[in-house]
């Protein structure tokens, strides 16, 4: 077996705002190996300034990768658990590998059969840029929306409120992810606003690392919490109890690219049910093939709620994709 990689400058067609900052280009790199004249493809999928995997010597480790393709599956998994998006490339590559042309997880939804509904996602701007984005999504006949909350809180409250007297919480799920842009005291004021507006869950309200503070927040807040930046470095299974023992939110967001591919979320969904928490799944912004990768996955997974898989036309430099929208559906083109 061999292997090869290639880094890739993704950019975005506009500028896209975060609490982290503004979005311009997002690097990747792509995994390619090969076997008795078979091809597989896996995108790892580094988040330069939130993957846990952020390192200096990243490109070096996936050189060692492509030179050490041939060691046995949990050897190299013990040698990349700390680098999760090497992981999941890895694990992406070898399952195309077995299966071929754009396929990692063969199932009804590959076969065009079946679809995903997914969230649709506001991107953070101005009043006016967040109102366009709304409408445009409304119109597609989306019944989740995500707002990206957290860098001018009263201009998006305004939003919010503007949208629930518009349109009820059975006619609109309403979602937001703050990115940690709260801290403690304002973030149990945001929880009651977000709470009279009826609003389905809010992601990470405060900064990854606050185990006490956020579990002081999860245990009685009037708007349901999701973890998401603080399951981020979480590597060991006894680790990741403790958290989930420790802090109790209600849902847990599960990006594979970000918590060591789709092995480590694999681990999070088992943990979740022994402790009654709910979960979905997010890409990470990944290029069209690793978005195809955890579409397939996140089909078989089956759950029914709203999945954040809608990231797909943000770049102007995109890979081609089966994967295709029909207002909140997503399809895989056979």
């Amino acid at each position: 077996m061999k292997a090869e990689y290639s880094k890739y400058i993704l950019q975005f067609k506009r500028p896209s705002g975060t609490s982290r900052g503004v979005l311009h280009e997002k690097e990747t790199f792509i995994l390619e190996v090969s076997e008795n004249g078979k091809k597989g493809i896996g995108e790892c999928a580094v988040f330069r300034g939130l993957s846990f995997d952020d390192r200096l010597d990243y490109e070096q480790k996936l050189q060692w990768v492509c030179e050490n393709i041939h060691l046995e599956y949990e050897i190299l998994k013990e040698k990349l658990k700390e680098y999760p998006s090497l992981w999941f490339g890895y694990e992406q590559a070898m399952s195309n590998l077995k299966h071929g042309v754009d396929l990692y997880f063969p199932s009804e939804f590959t076969k065009g059969n079946k679809s995903i509904k997914i969230n649709g996602l506001i991107w953070m701007g101005d009043f006016n840029y967040m109102e366009d984005q709304i409408h445009e999504k409304l119109e597609k006949g989306f019944s989740c929306i995500k707002l990206k909350i957290g860098v001018d809180w009263k201009s998006e409250y305004d939003i919010l409120k503007k949208l629930r007297r518009k349109f009820s919480k059975d006619q609109l799920e309403l979602r937001v992810d703050a990115n940690g842009g709260f801290d403690q005291p304002e973030a149990k004021i945001v929880l009651e606003q977000l709470s009279e507006l009826h609003i389905h869950s809010i992601e990470q309200p405060i900064k990854a690392g606050n185990w006490n503070d956020m579990a002081k927040l999860c245990y009685n807040t009037p708007t349901p919490i999701a973890l998401d930046e603080e399951l981020i470095g979480v590597i060991h299974l006894d680790d990741k109890k403790r958290l989930l023992e420790v802090i109790r939110p209600q849902y847990i967001i599960l990006k594979p690219a970000l918590i060591g591919g789709f092995s480590g979320s694999d681990e999070w969904i088992s943990l979740s049910r022994e402790y009654n928490i709910d979960w979905w799944i997010t890409s990470a912004l990944e290029s069209n093939i690793g978005l195809n990768a955890i579409a397939q996955y996140t089909y078989i997974k089956n759950n029914p709620m709203p999945q954040g898989l809608g990231t797909g036309g943000l770049f102007t430099n995109n890979f081609d994709t089966p994967l295709y929208l029909e207002g909140e559906r997503l399809f895989f083109k056979k």
